[in-house]
């Protein structure tokens, strides 16, 4: 989808907002909800969806390592709010010693197990960033963190694209629910500003629910991970 229609799921208010330029302080006095909201949605998903999570984190981690005796976590630096950089877990979705710079996707794709490619698939090898978001190094909405070197990358060849870190990076994000994996950094930078321009309790609840209906419309055209 396009970010005109992005910018349509948008309010009247939220549109005067996006209209407004992008300052240096980017979101500031506009994201303080985020820690209480991450925080809340976590505990009414955990006590809600309890058996499912209880699930999914006994049985990914034991399919991973039965497929390869490898370990469960695979854990990158990232950069995050401020351009500080941070830790970020995920499961484990290739061979041991695979290249998961993301510097050749091809390459990546190949290096796959038959687990990761499932995890991958449906976006689980993100659960682990839950713990990123407790915390408080991660929101559940916002730009996604990107590989420190690709980051220094793009801000040398696009120097606004710094702009993204005024808020915390997210699990699930516009340019994630609107654009691809293989999306320009301008592009990224243009829903992710359009994010940081309107975020709001509200807005994240949307990105939220509009996240699970893209992954699952994904997974079952087969599509490929953002």
């Amino acid at each position: 989808m396009s970010q005109a229609q992005a910018k349509r799921a948008l309010s009247r208010d939220e549109m005067e907002r996006v209209a407004r330029p992008l300052s240096d302080e980017g979101a500031v006095g506009r994201d303080g909800y985020k820690r209480a909201f991450d925080l809340a949605i976590i505990g009414l998903a955990g006590v809600l969806l309890f058996p499912v999570w209880l699930i999914l984190c006994l049985v990914i981690p034991v399919a991973i390592w039965l497929e390869d005796r490898g370990t469960i976590f695979y854990i990158q630096e990232r950069a995050g709010h401020g351009g500080k950089s941070f830790r970020m877990f995920k499961f484990r979705t290739m061979r041991e010693h695979a290249d998961e710079t993301g510097g050749n996707l091809e390459k990546g794709l190949k290096a796959l197990t038959r687990v990761g490619n499932i995890l991958r698939r449906f976006h689980l090898d993100e659960i682990p960033q839950l713990i990123n978001v407790v915390r408080g190094e991660m929101s559940l909405v916002g730009p996604r963190p990107e590989w420190i070197i690709r980051h220094r990358r793009f801000c040398r060849d696009l120097p606004e694209f710094k702009q993204r870190l005024n808020v915390k990076p997210g699990i699930a994000g516009l340019a994630q629910v609107y654009g691809h994996y293989w999306s320009s950094p301008r592009e990224k930078l243009r829903y992710d500003n359009l994010y940081i321009k309107t975020c709001s309790p509200w807005i994240d609840l949307k990105v939220l629910v509009l996240t699970v209906w893209v992954v699952v419309k994904r997974a079952i055209r087969g599509g490929g991970g953002g």
